[in-house]
């Protein structure tokens, strides 16, 4: 099911570009990729729980909490700002009409699947 909602993502916002890739992810490698790349901007687990920018979301936070998460971070390529400096390798950058907004990163389409399977491992943020 998350493989047809990555394909489908990438697909739709690709102008019809299909992508090839496992169908279940790993976590251990979504672990790394999400420390490598997606701390810089959020809390990961209890990786960098002091990190992240104040008015970006915790992974915490949208795990669970967010009853659209697992489609969240299927997509989270095609979602603000990602667009903007993320490219999916043999895919490119979903809008190379904006500038980058921060430091470019590609990915693979792999690696979106072990990001979704990496986020499942954590424990939601409780609520205050």
């Amino acid at each position: 099911m998350r493989l047809t909602a990555v394909v489908t993502a990438l697909f739709l916002t690709t102008g019809g570009t299909p992508i090839m890739a496992e169908e279940k992810g790993n976590i251990d490698k979504g672990r790394t990729v999400a420390q490598k790349h997606c701390t810089r901007c959020h809390v990961v687990g209890k990786f960098n729980p002091g990190g992240g920018i104040s008015s970006t979301p915790s992974f915490q936070l949208l795990v669970k909490r967010r009853p659209d998460y697992k489609e969240r971070f299927e997509t989270f390529h095609a979602r603000r700002p990602h667009p903007a400096f993320l490219s999916i390798k043999g895919i490119g950058r979903l809008r190379p009409d904006l500038p980058p907004n921060a430091q470019p990163v590609e990915l693979t389409e792999q690696d979106v699947l072990n990001i979704s399977a990496f986020i499942e491992t954590l424990k939601p943020k409780k609520k205050p």
